[in-house]
């Protein structure tokens, strides 16, 4: 038996024909199948969510039957990897291309930004007539050029940051306004994901559902909490480094709030009668966050060994993609964006030449040529190889995985010849991709793209001066805080894309004794001054559905305050907010800026 693919690029409509020949029998008639309109796509991807935390990868602890029926119904690959942390994992997905070419070195403060000469996924389907939104964490830069909106995105509700410090009706934003969301976030994007789906089930549709779970704070509703705090938990993490156990309940149950908003999007499918043309794709973005079940592999989030690069990755295209496929190939992040297009009949035609392949042979040709490859896990400056059947860790020890997936046995000294062809692809890789650093980027925060009416400059992209500190060390979820004297300041190094009058919003918060304030905006040889007279002191919202101290920022509600309106010159300055006047012990607490183009 044999059987074979064809992707007519022109008509757009793919074919997939089943031969039957056997010595004694005449060939049967080809059986087609055909799809007149180019199938949808809608992209799963978790936050900091482990290869274990599915039911259907023997983790009993939890239940997750609507994604794991994604897997039943579809394929799903045994050997998928993407990068150690988050926005190398996005930039990758994105572009088909290794992050380490895109100027990705960092989760904030500007390195988890790629660079604007890249071509996107959603770019390509968006000129191929696609509607596309993205609903999520987006973490890959928030001002445009290098928002998603810029980026091939007709709309975008979210977040841009790298995570968020509250799930609960938190400050987001829709296309670059500031707005507020509604319940618990990852019900809230789902819901913003069916509405899309329902809005455009006529036409073809990309939704990337980037959701913000299982990644902390650790917050999550009582009724999915409930299930898990006082269970006794089967499977439980193998190594000598300690669990903890309240915090690996609350990843759980956040994984079962995920299968069950994954439930609502395949239900809306199929009551909209779209489940089979549309292809819908789960993974994660990294390794788990915690030491927790993982199949017994080494590492976990931040680590380049297995268990912090190996992602669960489910493919389902109802009547087209054989149900219950097994891909034990290796593949990666990198081959979405060829895969994808190749099912949608798209000619890739990107800037830059990618690093992925397309997976459609091995999903359908049981006889297809697959060549043997090298992948790459970076971060860090710590580098490991995955070839089919092995790993070059980051300190150049082998191991079998096909074998060992735990990475127990060091085989260097027994396979030299396996270790030194690795260790060589590691060297030419890192010579060929050329990872940038922090002290390498030259890149600014660009402000007032003329194509956009908003710019949001956060706390986040900022530099305290004087007294001022920020109120966590991990900049992204961040404000600013502790402001004490006229001397002190803020800074963000900004390029003003394209020259015009702003409104400028300040996101505050101010004490009733520290009331009135002084404030003065400072870009180049313009500048803004004027006075804050309205106090906004909420408390820091601690939220009892914390489920283990975080390590994030608190947030609290920041009120908004139009400052009034400046010109802006073109060119790259130093952006520069001052307090020139203080009439208590302190000045405001800053969140946010916006800008909002009004010429």
């Amino acid at each position: 038996m044999r059987s074979s693919w064809i992707f007519k690029k022109s008509s757009i409509i793919f074919i997939l024909p089943i031969l039957v020949v056997s010595c004694k029998q005449e060939p049967k008639a080809v059986e087609e199948k055909i799809i007149p309109k180019k199938p949808n796509i809608i992209l799963i991807v978790t936050d900091d969510q482990g290869w274990g935390d599915l039911s259907m990868n023997e983790n009993t602890n939890l239940k997750t039957p609507n994604i794991d029926s994604l897997a039943m119904h579809g394929a799903f690959f045994e050997n998928f990897y993407v990068q150690p942390v988050c926005s190398p994992t996005r930039a990758e997905i994105l572009t088909g291309r290794y992050h380490t070419r895109l100027g990705v070195y960092d989760t904030s403060a500007g390195g988890e930004r790629f660079n604007l000469e890249e071509t996107t996924l959603a770019e390509l389907l968006k000129q191929a007539g696609y509607h596309t939104a993205a609903y999520g964490k987006w973490h890959s830069g928030m001002q445009p050029p290098y928002h998603p909106n810029a980026r091939g995105f007709d709309d975008f509700y979210g977040f841009a940051s790298g995570h968020w410090g509250n799930y609960f009706s938190p400050m987001l934003e829709h296309n670059g306004k500031i707005v507020k969301g509604e319940g618990y976030l990852p019900n809230d994007l789902t819901q913003h994901g069916i509405e899309f789906i329902e809005t455009n089930a006529e036409k073809p549709f990309f939704l990337y559902l980037p959701y913000n779970t299982p990644h902390s704070p650790m917050q999550v509703p009582d009724n999915y909490w409930n299930r898990f705090k006082d269970k006794e938990l089967v499977e439980t993490y193998h190594g000598t480094e300690e669990e903890n156990t309240d915090f690996t309940k609350a990843a759980l149950a956040m994984v079962e709030n995920i299968d069950d908003n994954v439930g609502k999007i395949t239900q809306t499918l199929q009551e909209r009668d779209l489940e089979k043309n549309t292809i819908i794709i789960f993974m994660s973005d990294n390794g788990p966050n915690s030491w927790r079940y993982n199949g017994g592999m080494r590492g976990r989030k931040g680590a380049t060994d297995e268990g912090g690069v190996r992602s669960p990755f489910l493919m389902q295209w109802k009547g087209t993609i054989p149900e219950g496929k097994k891909v034990v190939e290796i593949a990666g992040a990198i081959d979405i964006l060829p895969t994808l297009t190749e099912f949608t009949g798209i000619t890739t035609m990107t800037k830059k030449p990618l690093d992925g392949k397309s997976l459609v042979p091995l999903l359908f040709d049981k006889n297809h040529s697959w060549n043997d490859r090298f992948l790459f896990n970076y971060w860090n400056d710590k580098t490991s190889v995955r070839s089919q059947d092995y790993r070059l860790d980051a300190e150049n020890q082998l191991y079998d995985i096909s074998k060992d997936r735990g990475q127990t046995k060091d085989l260097s000294t027994e396979l030299p010849k396996i270790k030194d062809s690795l260790v060589q692809a590691k060297e030419n890789w890192l010579k060929e991709t050329q990872p940038l650093t922090k002290a390498d980027d030259v890149r600014s925060y660009p402000l007032g793209h003329p194509d956009f009416e908003y710019t949001q400059i956060p706390a986040r992209d900022g530099i305290p001066h004087g007294n001022i500190k920020r109120s966590n060390r991990w900049p992204n979820d961040s404000f600013f805080t502790k402001w004490s004297s006229v001397n002190d300041s803020i800074t963000w190094d900004v390029e003003v894309l394209e020259g015009g009058k702003f409104e400028v919003e300040l996101y505050y918060t101010l004490s009733e004794e520290n009331t009135p304030v002084a404030v003065q905006i400072i870009n180049g040889k313009s500048m803004l001054v004027t006075r804050i007279t309205e106090a906004h002191d909420p408390p820091l919202i601690i939220p009892d559905t914390d489920r283990v101290p975080r390590g994030e920022s608190y947030v609290k509600d920041f009120k908004a305050k139009v400052l009034g309106t400046v010109g802006l010159q073109k060119g790259r300055n130093t952006l520069i907010l001052k307090a020139p006047y203080i009439s208590g012990e302190a000045a405001m607490d800053v969140r946010l800026l916006l800008f909002r183009r009004i010429d």
